[in-house]
């Protein structure tokens, strides 16, 4: 059986030691079956790391990253902070993950003290919707294939993620540009605001691609299929846990030049909007040169 992760060990970021003018600490890595790092990680590790400068009382609502280089997933990330402001209400920081002195991604992020103010929220309903306990999960579909190693990557993630709709891993049954999935850790997860954002964020990344290709007709199993994650945004809007059901609602409204765009909402079982995230990727494949 494909062993699942620790979701808290993943996203453990450590002081190094070394000291400059920025902070610098170094993450775990993160075995793939393709030797590439996954950016999800990357994400919430440097999300992670990014928090470790700023005072507790003070929330991460946003962050915008940019993925420059692909990186080896046998290999530690080390994260360099940079402190670039402290106001009265907001900390801004930026973060770049490097592996052998190349940079690989770079993110800003931002840190809001609690500040009552407006706010509203279109109306949701999850009525009538399946509950999550009632559908299949992806182990329960595709148990049978774990003995491949790229089923692995599918299988051994530390979330557990159920389809309303039907999955893009073997076929594409609906060619639509939406979906929404029930997900939530595997285990339990204690953890701070923070580390809950940052599991969010690696959490996020395993599905944005997946609205672009299921309108396209292309499931993961699609022989030399190549795709990356550009960039990608988060704005944090309510406070929730990764080990309780989010309904993650994503579509995806253009794809031109090779690359996509896609669009997430997450939701709690109460209805409340509670992140949003956005993301370009790139989708290669192998009759398209």
């Amino acid at each position: 059986m494909t062993a699942f992760p620790d979701l808290l060990a993943m996203l453990s970021v450590l002081d190094s030691g070394a000291r400059t003018r920025e902070d610098i600490l170094t993450g775990p890595a993160f075995p793939t079956p393709h030797g590439r790092s996954f950016g999800g990680q990357v994400l919430g590790q440097a999300i992670a790391a990014a928090g470790t400068t700023v005072a507790d009382d003070r929330l991460l609502h946003s962050m915008h990253g940019y993925f420059l280089r692909p990186g080896e997933s046998e290999e530690r990330m080390t994260f360099e902070v940079a402190r670039l402001h402290d106001g009265r209400s907001f900390s801004t920081r930026r973060v770049q993950a490097y592996q052998d002195g190349e940079v690989l991604m770079s993110m800003i992020s931002s840190f809001q003290e609690d500040d009552p103010g407006l706010e509203h929220q279109e109306p949701v309903s999850l009525d009538g919707l399946p509950e999550p306990e009632s559908l299949p999960s992806v182990w329960e579909k595709y148990g049978h294939l774990s003995g491949s190693g790229r089923a692995s990557w599918i299988l051994g993630r530390p979330f557990d993620f159920r389809y309303l709709e039907s999955d893009v891993v073997l076929d594409v049954a609906e060619r639509v540009s939406r979906q929404r999935v029930w997900m939530r850790s595997r285990d339990t997860f204690e953890a701070t605001h923070l580390l809950q954002c940052a599991a969010l964020a690696f959490a996020s990344d395993y599905l944005l691609l997946e609205p672009i290709a299921r309108r396209h007709g292309i499931p993961w199993a699609t022989p030399g299929m190549r795709a990356a994650s550009l960039d990608h945004a988060m704005w944090f809007h309510r406070p929730f846990r990764v080990d309780d059901w989010l309904l993650y609602e994503l579509d995806s409204p253009t794809s031109q030049g090779g690359r996509g765009l896609a669009h997430g909402r997450f939701y709690d079982r109460e209805g409340r909007l509670v992140a949003s995230v956005s993301q370009e990727s790139m989708i290669r494949l192998p009759d398209a040169g």
